[in-house]
């Protein structure tokens, strides 16, 4: 049976936990959408005791236990179902739809979201930055690293010079979506040929066509794809 999503009521209350991290280094709703889905489509399995702590910054320290025992026990609940949805739709093969927040004028840029997804990265490192050096595969990152990117403080890595219209925004959601779907099967697809004697390995069937490092960058930039995503780093 798959987990039933949280409901809108039940996002609002998440959101209202995470609130009350004032770290600066916590996240919003929409950056634990994207970092949940990073963690759920990467190379292997992320114990909570490890992500808890990128989620609300340092460690917690209560000052009344006794009376934040039943928020802490909400928020266990709510995170964990809305992990488990999340890993219920990718396992199933269906489309994930992320948690945005519009902003003042109801416009979702899915910035947060995209840096949440590469703050997921960062607990798998290794991984990751080998899938970005991979020109077969790594171009699933390329929409998500230009979202995440695009208000970066050095000028040299964003991918656009002119703001992003609401059309190339709207087709960089897109393209981020399908590529969680593609990252997932991709590691599971690594995690497969991994348990088989080489003899029995299978044959990856190409998601998307190969992008060479001089070809046009497929976040629409009009840069040369190593001049663009492909020069990412994981720090």
């Amino acid at each position: 049976m798959k987990s039933q999503p949280l409901t809108d009521v039940e996002l609002g209350r998440l959101s209202a936990v995470l609130g009350r991290f004032r770290d600066k280094h916590s996240m919003n709703l929409e950056q634990l959408d994207g970092f949940f889905a990073a963690l759920i489509c990467g190379p292997d399995i992320v114990l909570p005791s490890e992500y808890l702590p990128e989620i609300w910054g340092d460690d917690i320290v209560l000052e009344d236990a006794s009376a934040e025992q039943p928020m802490l026990q909400e928020f266990t609940s709510l995170i964990t179902r809305h992990w488990n949805a999340i890993s219920d739709t990718l396992h199933s093969g269906d489309v994930i739809m992320p948690s945005l927040l519009p902003d003042e004028n109801g416009i979702c840029h899915a910035n947060d979201w995209a840096n949440g997804f590469l703050r997921g990265m960062e607990l798998r490192k290794k991984d990751w930055a080998s899938l970005l050096r991979d020109e077969k595969h790594g171009g699933s990152l390329v929409p998500i690293l230009a979202l995440a990117h695009e208000n970066n403080p050095d000028p040299a890595m964003r991918p656009y010079k002119e703001r992003i219209s609401a059309e190339r925004r709207e087709d960089l959601i897109v393209y981020a979506i399908a590529g969680v779907t593609k990252l997932y099967r991709y590691f599971n697809a690594r995690r497969s040929l991994g348990e088989q004697s080489p003899g029995n390995a299978t044959t990856f069937l190409r998601t998307m066509p190969k992008i060479g490092r001089n070809d046009p960058c497929p976040c629409g930039s009009g840069k040369k794809f190593k001049r663009c995503c492909s020069k990412t780093t994981l720090h």
